[in-house]
């Protein structure tokens, strides 16, 4: 097999029997109907950019009335094929080609690119094409606009080098991408099931420890509590604010007078599910006075007052990673009265099955987000051992939790390599590096079956 030099940034050969052409010139780009356009009361297919995956898969089960469709939204029938073209979605290969459409038209977020392919160009082939990682990732470089809102510029797509086989090896190597993808999805897949599976093993584990304590049958009590109407015999069921203290935040857009001083303060961005993001911490300007009484302690819980239903009230131990560290007023600071309340048993209580219907259930809900307030965690009921006895289902949980975290670091690095093994995959076949045979696409298809009959009869 004989190649040429393909002197493209992204690209360092391709098959000498391939021929160059352009995307402009086999496809084109924001196309208009290809029939009559739509009456007022027709059902049209509306599919925003959250409806599109990054590996191809689009749910195109929505539709509208088109006089109910917003205006300057752009148009796409079946065959189309669309690439994201803003960032992150382009880099992350938002895009699909368009198939089973339910309605004559479609229309889509304003940040794709719709491209409808000619007689030269096998739909899946230049979808396969337009998702290749390594071509997306050359793309980023040449966006344009803003920081955060950099787009991928219609003449920058129109004039992409497009190097083409034959036809029938354009489907060849689609047939063989679609088997391959097909049968590394369902892998992942598997994989992420079994996470799932992990996450319930864990969820199921600290409900009891938390609630019931490390006893095999303990004697309970009724408390009359609504949220928990039982625990063990020897424990107390209190509010939080009888056994903590609760530090509000810094109020951001204050202009203070007089000296100040720098300090890091946390954001909400900072206090992840379980775990705390400081690669990037702001620095602020305050008078020592307002400083000293929003700095972090070791031992602080951190919780968040607002952001997605799931996570509301969850508890992340402040362990004094930055010295002198500020929190921001979205954050509340819980300082346990430690001869009563461990920290880190309050955060696994925040993250138990238990925790979670309580601030899911008293948490203020909009459209989009959720809130709790200083009140409602005042109140949240707490299970109270003996303090030795905090510690020790700390530990139990600390080992036992750890073990499932292994595991699952474990199945997400193997996803990671799947992952990465598609994309080189798409990359590898649609620039000729690897050349399909029929048989590759045999074989292909035979482990995608294979995979489609194990998951099935797991």
């Amino acid at each position: 097999m004989s190649y040429l030099p393909a002197n493209e940034p992204w690209l360092y050969k391709i098959p000498a029997d391939w021929a160059l052409s352009r995307i402009r010139n086999v496809a084109q780009l924001s196309p208009r109907y290809s029939d009559s356009p739509p009456t007022s009361d027709e059902l049209c297919t509306v599919v925003p950019m959250d409806l599109v995956s990054e590996s191809g898969a689009i749910n195109t089960s929505t539709t509208q009335p088109f006089e109910e469709v917003s205006s300057g939204l752009p148009l796409f029938e079946q065959g189309d094929v669309l690439f994201a073209k803003i960032t992150p979605c382009m880099e992350n290969g938002k895009g699909a080609l368009i198939e089973n459409l339910a309605t004559r038209y479609a229309f889509g977020s304003t940040e794709f690119h719709v491209l409808r392919p000619n007689h030269a160009v096998h739909p899946r082939f230049l979808y396969y094409y337009t998702f290749n990682p390594t071509y997306r990732a050359y793309a980023a470089e040449n966006m344009s606009g803003a920081a955060g809102q950099k787009r991928v510029s219609s003449r920058f797509l129109k004039d992409t080098r497009l190097y083409l086989p034959s036809l029938s090896e354009q489907q060849r190597i689609a047939a063989f991408l679609d088997a391959s993808c097909a049968a590394i999805d369902a892998a992942v897949a598997v994989k992420r099931r079994q996470i799932e599976v992990l996450d319930g093993v864990r969820k199921d584990i600290v409900e009891k420890a938390v609630t019931r304590g490390l006893g095999v049958n303990p004697v309970l009590r009724e408390t009359g509590n609504t949220w928990l109407r039982q625990v063990p015999a020897d424990w107390g069921l209190v509010s939080l604010k009888r056994v903590s203290a609760t530090q509000t935040g810094l109020t951001l857009g204050k202009v203070y007078e007089g000296p100040l001083i720098e300090r890091p303060y946390l954001r909400v961005a900072n206090v992840q599910d379980g775990h705390l993001n400081l690669e990037d911490v702001t620095l602020i300007e305050v008078p020592e006075a307002v400083a000293h009484r929003v700095t972090l302690s070791p031992g602080d819980v951190l919780m968040t007052e607002g952001g997605d239903l799931d996570k509301l009230g969850r508890g992340t131990v402040w362990h004094g990673e930055i010295p002198g560290c500020l929190h921001q007023n979205h954050i509340f600071a819980i300082r346990c009265f430690k001869h009563k309340l461990v920290p880190e048993f309050l955060a696994y209580l925040t993250t138990s099955r238990y925790g979670r219907d309580y601030f899911e259930a008293t948490g203020k809900k909009t459209t989009n987000l959720a809130s709790t307030n200083s009140t409602k965690v005042g109140q949240f009921p707490i299970p109270l051992p003996p303090v030795p006895e905090q510690q020790a289902i700390c530990r139990h949980l600390d080992e036992r939790l750890g073990r499932i975290d292994q595991v699952v670091k474990g199945i997400e690095a193997q996803i990671a390599t799947l992952t990465a093994y598609r994309k080189s995959l798409i990359h590898e076949c649609v620039t000729g590096q690897r050349r399909v045979t029929e048989a590759d696409v045999a074989r292909a298809w035979m482990t995608s079956s294979l995979k489609s009959a194990t998951i099935e009869q797991s």
